[in-house]
């Protein structure tokens, strides 16, 4: 009995040799072949023969007997191990009926007892072994022992009881009862509920009670109760990030070692822990966690929880885009890469395209491949395949490859896709070649058929060649191994000939191939081939196998048709379901790509990413209220379809249901006979109109609820006849739409039918909540239906977290309307509202508690805006993209509904509402609110004040009754010929625009006097006056009229105004007339040059060679030395060096036969200040700094300027104090200096001395600090050159100035001077230095220096003595040059 073995390619590859075969065996079939040759090469004797038969047939006895053996040990050991299993099955069994976890079977009933009485709680359980039981109240132990006057329990045959007694107030309770053996737990609540009754009351008769009572938790425990608190949603991802799908779960029983088994599938395929995905359940939470998302990941995902009594499943689609290309434009990553038939060498890669809605079309694939435990990704092919199928050639056998793909488009090569799973080089058909044979003590045999192949040598040709994959650039061929093959590994070599040709060529000349399949490329498309098979071992070739038929490369499968027609249809508020027909042809089909584009936008948006093979899918994401259209692809592995017909364009809204449940059902008033009720309408109206309601009861005794109304009620309150005084009711109230009726209310609380008497109003009804904003919302409410014994007088508004136990009132005083605003919240908290009617006797029943609001404003809030539409009508408008056909927009002012048509009209369209004033006045100020039905809870309040309302209403005025604008009013200007121009400008004119131009009421035409012209494209009108005269004063006005646009503007000139405009004019006309001939056209004006020059100017225009210039001095003529040239243009009269005697009337005059001109300048008064300013400023810039020059009064500062004047304005300040001129202190100048004399200098004169002339525009300083820490100077006295003849005595004397006294030292030729009797030096009273050279020769020529200095610093002062002898011409030298000092630094003179 042989059975196989595991499968090379899913163990760890192991090399096997010979010595796993029976030794025996392997001896005697090798001994058997010896002497069968030995027989056939010696042709041994008879008797030889015999013997040898003799043995033959002894052995094969012997192994048949063998075998026998082997067979009947198989057989035992087959029966011994069924009777085990069987052994097993049955104690499983008995185990399985004996032993199990507590089961209840009768579960605990809850009770409503009066004071006094006592209540027994009983339930049943079964378990094996005997469960323990024990009881708790409000989840605390009961222990009877503590308290045995009040507790007892029982427990017989399995039913557990626990009586209380006397129960009291404090014994309402809830009560659990826990039964746990080794196999589990399970347990059992119930409540208690213990009754007080009021004075003139009886305890009701058992079996009779009047009011609710909680219903019991009737649940099987043979199975887990699941519920999904909180489930995952629709989820949008990107290629790359990391997520998890959550969902809470409530179990009950909660038991810690059993619990439901939770399962998660994709697309319907079950999902398990990998690289890519980790499951966990715990903690009442399942969860799926994605390391890195990819497209593969997209797809319907179902959370399963799995139980004995059914399965509890929630599900939600994850959409995953594309990650960032890595290139602009480039596509998005293949998906879903397999590997098929693997073999030895080569593997079929497949995989699906991306999805290319934005980018430009696949125009092949790139197929890498990488051994598993490495991380070098090696291309496959050269150039990009077409088609999602390749073989991969080039395989090593018994190594481990995953593979990836890249799409390549014009713009580039996308993102590697997932990696595929491992896939091994082995082949599977080693398998079958192998077999075992177990025999005795779990001893086996394994045998292969290589070792039965006998001596063959050169293997047979291979069979059943043929082509199992056809396609456009390549064919895989497939075949048998040849039988007998031998027992040598073998190999395959292919050859191809194209048909009628004759030849044949090697195809995989270099390299051999071991599988027995190959996929031949290089094949010319249109042609034909026929191939052949030959195999190999190292013994050599076998001959070729049959030849295929006739093969044409072709692709069997073709790109698919487009798909049929597309619909749309409603879903949710942000989804729509789209359905298509499938393509005729849909084999291997991938399956549908879906677009969407939002009408108009000519933008289309891929909705999924991955191919889904069914024809119908839900699209997520889009915008409520927006409009889309649709169109679907279908693909393969050739590629895309084309797109289909775009589906008809909807609006994305809700489709149409049932209506939800009413709530808040309100008792409002009771006479004793009939109850008013109130309630709420259901939150979603189904997409369609509420048409009414309906309304059941029932007693609370009664178990069958009657029908209260048979046709609709069309309010939200009613008034319910024919009731029983004194008896207890419930109601319940279902909603009605076009669609049908939906689910009914849950039953209200039990309201007694007793006549409201009470002084105190009743509850409000109707709490809504509004405008909820990041801080603030709006409460409104209706007033009570019983009001008491007084009118209400107000209400108070009371508020609390839900999380909170204690309600805050808000307002202090009670407000008397129908709202209340609440400012000021916590953002991101949730509250709830109560409100309470006040009148005289006191403060009325509370409303029903609101239902809880988080204050948080809702993303993409909008608000009410004001407008003014194209006919001048005041609007407020307001844009709900979340409204559907079924919501009313309810316009109100003060927060109560607009009914008054005369005062507004209100138009909706889709999901925009316009509120119109008619007649906007006064009246209209207000809060302005809306609401928008059948949302969650949308809307809006604007507050209409006098300054929004005059704002609307002059844009109001201004449509109604427009005006042109204009750019300029009405303006004049006088013209050079004395022409009055007057002109307007408009922001713009049509062709049919009109105007008039009105002087003094009547009407002026066009004619010669007055000039009318219009240029409408500038929007100009103009009017010119030739002759502007005493005549034309008045009132000029224009009048403009464009379509109903009418505008005029109006210019005023009386009086004053006309007398300036008719100067002007005359002016213009005598200007005009004056430069008909020669005439000047800028007149004569001063200006100073920068030599300190008056230069008087004019400039000239309209000459001739006979025109005459002439310059006049209070009216004598002037006589120039150079005539100016006319042509030029300018004149030019020069006063050197300005001075009183300059002053007087310049005159300049212009002549010849067309006229005369004549030009004024009085040089004098405040022209001639200004001028002397102008001389300041220029002469300012050119001051040298203060020099000082020892006299014998003292000491004399000194400025040098280019030009001074004694009328120039000038100061001198010694320490910031202006100096006055006196005796101590003389002031003065020369024509280029001014001075400062210091008579006999004393401590006293010391400091800053400041030096300062004003000009026209700015000031100019020059200071010299006399402070007594002034570094040695020499002040005067030495000449830059000195000529001297021979043999007479030259005298150098200086005044040296310093403060510490300085040091005096002469240098000749820079070197020290040597003292004798030939130079001599002097200093006398420490300021008057001197040398004298006596016998001057002509050695004495040369540089001779004085050095002044102390510890601030110094003065060097150069001197060139030039000695020329008797008889000779004296040397010229230029008079008055002063030697120019060098400064000494004081670094110097510390070294």
């Amino acid at each position: 009995m042989s059975s196989l073995a595991v499968p090379f390619y899913q163990r760890r590859h192991k090399h096997f040799d010979q010595s796993y075969r029976n030794i025996q065996t392997r001896y005697v079939l090798e001994e058997y072949a010896a002497r069968k040759t030995h027989e056939q090469k010696s042709h041994a004797s008879e008797e030889k023969r015999i013997r040898f038969a003799s043995e033959l047939s002894a052995l094969e006895k012997e192994i048949h007997t063998a075998r026998h053996r082997a067979r009947e040990q198989l057989d035992r050991l087959a029966i011994q191990r069924m009777v085990e299993e069987n052994m097993a099955m049955e104690r499983h069994a008995v185990e399985e009926r004996i032993s199990r976890a507590p089961e209840i079977l009768v579960r605990l009933r809850s009770h409503t007892v009066w004071e006094k009485m006592s209540v027994s709680l009983c339930f049943t359980v079964q378990g094996f072994p005997t469960p323990v039981v024990q009881w708790y109240k409000n989840e605390e132990l009961i222990t009877p022992a503590s308290d045995p006057a009040k507790y007892r329990v029982e427990s017989k045959y399995g039913v557990h009881v626990l009586h209380i007694n006397r129960a009291d107030f404090d014994d309402s309770a809830t009560y659990s009862a826990v039964a746990t053996n080794v196999h589990g737990q399970a347990s059992t609540n119930c409540a208690v509920i213990v009754r007080r009754f009021r004075e003139g009351e009886e305890p009701h008769p058992a079996g009779i009670m009047p009011f609710h009572l909680p219903l019991s938790y009737d649940v099987c425990f043979t199975h887990f109760d699941v519920q999904f608190l909180e489930k995952f949603g629709v989820t949008f991802a990107t290629e790359g990030e990391t997520l998890t799908l959550k969902c809470s779960v409530l179990v009950t029983p909660e038991l810690k070692r059993l619990r439901p088994r939770a399962e998660w599938y994709r697309d319907d395929v079950l999902i398990k822990d990998s690289k890519w995905t980790k499951l966990y359940f715990g903690e009442g939470q399942a969860a799926l966690s994605f390391t890195h998302l990819n497209k593969d990941d997209e797809g319907l995902y179902t959370l399963r929880m799995i139980t004995k009594g059914g399965v509890n499943e929630c599900s939600a689609y994850l959409f995953v885009r594309d990650a960032d290309a890595l290139i602009a434009g480039a596509p998005g990553a293949p998906m879903d890469v397999k590997c098929h038939d693997a073999n030895r060498d080569y593997v079929i890669v497949t995989w699906k395209p991306p999805n290319t809605t934005s980018q430009s079309p696949v125009i092949g694939y790139f197929v890498d491949k990488c051994e598993v435990g490495l991380e070098n990704w090696v291309q496959c092919n050269d150039a990009p395949v077409k088609i999602c199928k390749y073989p991969v050639t080039g395989l090593y056998e018994g190594r481990s490859y995953i593979f990836r793909v890249r799409a390549v488009n014009n713009a580039g090569i996308s993102r590697p896709s997932r990696v595929s799973e491992p896939v091994a080089a082995l082949d599977p058909v080693d398998l079958e070649r192998t077999q075992t044979i177990h025999v005795d003590e779990g001893r086996k045999i394994v045998i292969s058929k290589d070792d039965l192949e006998g001596d063959i040598q050169i293997p047979g040709p291979p069979t059943n060649v043929h082509a199992s994959e056809i396609s456009k650039t390549y064919v895989v061929l497939s075949w048998d191994p040849p039988v007998p093959r031998g027992r040598e590994p073998l190999t395959y070599f292919i050859e191809k000939s194209m048909v009628g040709s004759g030849s044949w060529q090697r195809v995989n000349a270099q390299v051999a191939v071991k599988s027995p399949r190959y996929a031949v490329f290089d094949l010319a498309e249109g042609k034909s081939y026929v191939f052949r098979v030959l195999s190999a071992n190292k013994h050599g070739i076998s001959d070729p196998s049959e030849i295929t038929e006739p093969i044409q490369p072709q692709d069997t499968v073709v790109v698919p048709s487009a798909p049929g027609r597309v619909v749309a249809t409603r879903n949710t508020k942000t989804s729509v379901v789209v359905q298509w027909d499938k393509p005729k042809h849909e084999e291997d089909l991938y399956g549908y790509y879906i677009d969407y584009s939002v009408v108009g936008s000519n933008h289309w948006e891929p909705s999924n990413h991955k191919p889904i093979k069914y024809n119908r899918f839900v699209v997520h994401g889009l915008e409520t209220g927006e409009q889309y259209i649709f169109r679907v692809k279908a693909v393969n592995a050739v590629g895309f379809s084309e797109n289909s017909q775009e589906s008809e364009a909807i609006k994305v809204q809700a489709a149409l249901t049932c209506p939800s449940y009413p709530h808040g059902i309100t008792l409002l008033n009771c006479d004793g006979h009939s109850m008013t009720l109130g309630w709420k309408a259901p939150k979603y109206s189904g997409g369609s109109p509420i048409l009414g309601y309906y309304m059941d009861k029932r007693e609370a005794n009664h178990q069958n609820w009657h029908e209260v109304n048979s046709s609709l009620i069309t309010r939200t309150i009613y008034t319910v006849e024919d009731l029983t005084e004194d008896a207890f009711y419930e109601f319940k109230i279902a909603a009605a739409n076009i669609v049908g009726i939906g689910q009914p209310s849950d039953p209200s609380e039990h309201f007694k039918c007793k006549a409201w008497t009470m002084p105190e109003p009743g509850p409000a009804y109707d709490l809504t909540v509004c405008e909820v904003r990041n801080t603030s919302l709006v409460l409104l409410w209706k007033a009570p239906v019983y009001e008491g014994k007084s009118p209400i007088t107000g209400y108070l508004v009371d508020y609390k977290e839900v999380d909170k136990e204690d309600w805050i009132t808000a307002n202090e005083k009670p407000t008397a309307q129908y709202i209340y605003t609440y400012i000021y919240l916590h953002e991101g908290h949730t509250y709830v509202f109560k409100v309470r009617a006040v009148n005289d006797a006191g403060v009325g029943k509370s409303s029903e508690v609101s239902e809880p609001v988080l204050v948080e404003a809702r993303p993409g809030t909008k608000e009410i805006f004001s407008g003014v539409d194209d006919e001048g009508n005041i609007y407020l408008a307001f844009e709900c993209k979340e409204a559907t056909d079924a919501s009313h927009f309810a316009w109100g002012k003060s927060y109560e509904e607009i009914e008054d048509s005369d005062k507004f009209k209100i138009e909706t369209e889709g999901d925009h509402s316009k509120l119109y004033f008619k007649n906007p006045d006064k009246s209209d100020l207000g809060t302005y609110s809306i609401s928008v039905s059948d949302t969650d809870g949308i809307s809006s309040s604007f507050v209409m004040d006098d300054e929004e309302l005059e704002r609307l209403m002059a844009i109001s005025n201004e449509i109604k009754n427009p005006t042109i604008p204009l750019k300029s009013e009405l303006a004049y200007e006088v013209l050079e010929k004395g022409e009055v121009r007057f002109w307007i400008q408009a922001e713009s004119l049509s062709p049919a625009s009109t105007f008039r131009f009105v002087i003094n009421d009547k009407e002026v035409e066009n004619s010669d006097r007055h000039k009318i012209n219009c240029d409408r494209p500038n929007g100009i009108i103009e009017m010119v006056m030739d002759r502007f005269t005493i005549d034309n004063e008045g009132t000029y006005t224009v009048q403009i009229q464009d379509g109903k646009a009418k505008n005029q503007s109006s210019l005023v000139l009386i009086g004053d105004a006309f007398k300036a405009v008719l100067a002007e004019s005359e002016l213009q006309r005598k200007e005009f007339l004056r430069k008909q001939g020669p005439h000047f056209s800028e007149f004569l004006y001063w200006e100073v040059t920068e030599e300190c020059e008056v230069l008087l100017a004019c400039k000239v225009a309209n000459t001739k060679k006979e025109t005459v210039f002439k310059w006049y001095k209070d009216g004598s003529g002037i006589d120039v030395d150079e005539v100016p040239d006319l042509q030029k243009g300018e004149c030019h009269l020069r006063i050197p060096r300005l001075s009183r005697k300059d002053e007087g009337v310049y005159k300049a005059t212009l002549s010849d036969d067309r006229g005369h001109d004549v030009s004024t300048l009085e040089l004098s008064g405040k022209v001639y200040d200004d001028i002397i300013l102008a001389l300041s400023r220029v002469s300012g810039k050119t001051a040298s700094p203060l020099k000082i020059l020892c006299t014998e009064e003292g000491i004399r500062l000194q400025c040098f300027l280019k030009y001074y004047n004694e009328e120039m304005k000038v100061s001198w300040s010694h320490r910031e104090s202006k100096i006055s001129s006196g005796e101590k202190m003389k002031i003065g100048g020369g024509e280029n200096f001014a001075w400062l004399q210091i008579t006999e200098p004393t401590e006293k004169d010391k400091g800053n001395y400041t030096f300062e002339i004003f000009g026209d525009k700015e000031s100019f300083k020059r200071t010299l600090d006399l402070s007594g820490q002034d570094r040695g100077k020499v002040i005067g006295g030495l000449p830059d050159v000195v000529t001297i003849m021979d043999g007479k005595t030259l005298n150098l004397t200086c005044t040296v100035f310093g403060n510490p006294d300085p040091e005096v030292v002469w240098f000749k030729n820079d070197k020290a001077l040597e003292l004798n009797e030939h130079y001599v030096v002097s200093l006398e009273q420490g300021k008057y230095a001197s040398l004298t050279i006596k016998g001057v020769t002509s050695e004495d020529s040369g540089k001779f220096s004085i050095h002044v200095k102390n510890k601030y610093g110094g003065e060097t002062v150069d001197v060139t003595v030039s000695v020329y002898r008797h008889g000779e011409k004296m040397p010229e030298v230029k008079p008055g040059q002063l030697a120019k000092p060098r400064p000494i630094p004081p670094s110097e003179i510390s070294s």
